[in-house]
Parts: C-alpha cells; sequence; structure tokens
C-alpha cells in the first residue's frame, strides 16, 4: 500500500446532497433575482397576494389579510435578500443547513399564503414537494458537504 497526498472520493450521498444543494441553490437565487423590482417596491408583491386571497382557504385568508398583506413592505424585501442570500450560499456551500432551512420556511410560508398546501395538485406541483424534500433533505444532512466552502456546513 503507497502512500499519496491525494483525499479519497467523498461517499456518494454526500456528493449528492452537494449536487441538490447546488441545483436549489440556482434555483432559490433565480427566483430572489426575479423579485428584484421588489426592493424599490412591493406593490407587485401586494398585487399578488390579494390575487391569491381570492382562492385560498380561509386560513391562508386570513393569514393574508393579517399578516403578509400589512407586511408586504417588509416581507418584500425580506424575501428578495432572502431567496438571493440563501441560493448564494447554498450554491458555494456556506452553512447549507441553514439556509435550507430558512429557504424550506420560505417555500412553506409561500405555499401557505397561495393555498396550494391544502390541495391534491400540490402533490404534482413542481414547485411542491420536490422543492419541499430537497430543502429538508438539505436542512437535515447538509453540513460538512464535500466541494463546500465552509465543510461545517
Amino acid at each position: 500500500m503507497s502512500a499519496t497526498n491525494s483525499e479519497a472520493p467523498p461517499p456518494a450521498p454526500a456528493a449528492g446532497l452537494r449536487v441538490l444543494s447546488v441545483l436549489l441553490g440556482i434555483f432559490m437565487f433565480a427566483m430572489g433575482w426575479s423579485k428584484t423590482a421588489w426592493l424599490a417596491s412591493s406593490a407587485s408583491l401586494t398585487d399578488e397576494l390579494w390575487g391569491w386571497h381570492e382562492y385560498a382557504p380561509a386560513v391562508s385568508q386570513w393569514y393574508l389579510e393579517t399578516i403578509a398583506i400589512p407586511g408586504a413592505p417588509l416581507f418584500a424585501r425580506l424575501v428578495l435578500l432572502g431567496e438571493l442570500a440563501c441560493g448564494t450560499a447554498l450554491m458555494l456551500g456556506l452553512g447549507v443547513r441553514l439556509a435550507a432551512l430558512v429557504s424550506l420556511l420560505m417555500v412553506l410560508n409561500f405555499h401557505f399564503a397561495m393555498g396550494v398546501l391544502f390541495q391534491a395538485a400540490y402533490l404534482t406541483n413542481g414547485y411542491g414537494l420536490p422543492v419541499v424534500a430537497g430543502l429538508t433533505a438539505l436542512a437535515w444532512g447538509g453540513g460538512g458537504l464535500p466541494y463546500s466552502l465552509n465543510r461545517r456546513g
């Protein structure tokens, strides 16, 4: 057996989670980038929230009326910055578990506000379970992934 300076390749599950982290990071960053206008004005977010209100179940309507719509000026900026920051962190491998958890909470918040969590179609929505499952996997097991700038996760 000869000594070498090269490291052993990372285990396949860890490398797979790293790929998932990069791809979900690109997704989150792109979602944030699409909202850059929200930095200047929350009007489009407010309009979107009122549009969801019409078709949302009662619990989501209550949430929209009492929390989301009144807080839209603040939330517009927080969501934009949160998606950009979390997307960047996931792509680079910096604080993957925390970035995935924050991303998961943002995604679930939007899904709850839209009312889609309460529809059977949620099970086949590409923005639904695949994103929630991927972020949950990273929040749970995304620490110390290979090829990350921060191996502590």
